[in-house]
């Protein structure tokens, strides 16, 4: 395990080897921290790499070609060693590959590489980006998805709910229930916009994460009590979520760009009918990205 630095004028960041995991993003002219710091009294996790799982499997295992895998939830990257496969000035990129653990639980041959670089137009935006190779000669079939933790309130200003959510939709966001088995219930909860904001009350995530399904939001903005974004995520993902633990009045939400989702109470369904679910061909490769701007 070990932790790589980044920095360019503006901006620094920091990750674990472990999980590649995004622990740190700073103003370098304030010291101001955006990432939460994994305190395990609300979460011990800052930004964990959901692969190749997004959510909770029905029955704790998902079915392929006959066969059930147990997969823990948002799966197993999150909990293994990176290989550093690169590091310049403005790129650091991590390297998974599958091996004779993974495929006990995942029966593919894969690299996943994890990757931080800083953008180039503009030096306050992080460039997050997952690229999945298919090593092998069957079809492979994953989520993948980002699990970001941000201060909220930030820098010990205000209280959660005196913050807001922004988002690139209008009049209102509509979110996908899950149940207390963490699965998607049917149900869903429209939440009213104003101006494309939303109040951060303190009963928000009760009930769980918001789920944002078919590409209802691309940008979504943490507000500050003054009404100024100064975290933004930007996404071409087809679901969102939105999480903070629940009845825990924890001080950071999390932004979660996902391809992929939870499973359906009672889904039965093999691993290539999981919905929002990504196909690989032999050989083939899978490539998305996100971005956080302070």
């Amino acid at each position: 395990m070990a932790i790589y630095s980044l920095k360019n004028t503006q901006i620094g960041i920091c990750v674990d080897s472990h999980g590649a995991e995004l622990r740190s993003l700073k103003k370098l002219d304030s010291g101001m921290e955006y990432m939460w710091n994994a305190d395990p009294a609300y979460w011990g996790r800052t930004s964990p790499v959901l692969f190749p799982l997004v959510g909770c499997l029905n029955n704790g295992s998902f079915r392929y070609g006959g066969k059930a895998y147990p997969m823990a939830k948002h799966g197993f990257a999150k909990d293994m060693e990176f290989e550093l496969l690169r590091q310049t000035e403005e790129e650091l990129i991590f390297l998974l590959r599958s091996d004779e653990e993974t495929r006990t639980v995942f029966p593919f041959e894969f690299e996943f590489e994890q990757g931080y670089r800083f953008d180039k137009e503009n030096e306050k935006k992080l460039v997050v980006s997952w690229n999945v190779k298919n090593c092998g000669s069957q079809r492979m079939y994953f989520s993948i998805g980002g699990h970001p933790a941000f201060w909220c309130p930030i820098g010990g200003r205000g209280t959660r709910t005196d913050y807001k959510l922004m988002f690139d939709a209008k009049d209102k966001i509509v979110s996908s229930l899950v149940g207390e088995n963490s699965l998607l219930t049917g149900g869903t909860k429209e939440f009213a916009l104003r101006d494309g904001a939303m109040e951060i009350t303190a009963d928000l995530f009760d009930t769980d994460a918001l789920i944002l399904e078919n590409d209802q939001a691309h940008t979504i903005s943490l507000c500050d009590s003054s009404g100024k974004p100064y975290v933004t995520v930007c996404s071409d993902a087809p679901v969102l979520g939105i999480w903070s633990p629940a009845k825990k009045n924890a001080p950071f939400i999390c932004i979660e760009p996902w391809y992929g989702i939870c499973d359906s109470e009672g889904f039965a369904g093999e691993l290539s009918e999981r919905r929002y679910g990504n196909e690989l061909a032999p050989s083939g490769e899978f490539y998305a990205e996100y971005t956080i701007m302070i």
